[in-house]
């Protein structure tokens, strides 16, 4: 599956475009990382708990975009976004999202 962030695809033209496409993921730090961040945060600089749970969300939310725009019958995915949002105080969202397309190669 080819993910980008443009509206195209190099050396590809889109032949179909199948419609919005996304993949969302909630996220729940958890009481340990909490405090681990919270200590962290003292001295300032990179909270490495928070990042490392970011990362792996993101990968997981474009995991369940592949996989819904697979079953729309695409193998790609343009315009392709991150949007994300906090739930309470302990609970992050994150969403990927574009526009599933079918593409082929240039001739």
């Amino acid at each position: 599956m080819l993910i980008v962030t443009t509206e195209g695809i190099a050396q590809h033209r889109i032949v179909e475009t199948k419609g919005q496409v996304f993949g969302v993921v909630v996220r729940s730090r958890g009481l340990g990382g909490n405090i681990m961040a919270g200590l962290r945060s003292l001295g300032g600089g990179e909270i490495k708990e928070y990042t490392a749970l970011l990362e792996d969300a993101r990968r997981h939310a474009i995991d369940r975009m592949v996989q819904n725009a697979t079953a729309m019958g695409a193998n790609a995915v343009v315009r392709m976004q991150f949007d994300s949002a906090e739930i309470g105080s302990t609970m992050s969202e994150i969403v990927a999202y574009g526009t599933a397309v079918v593409v082929e190669p240039e001739r």
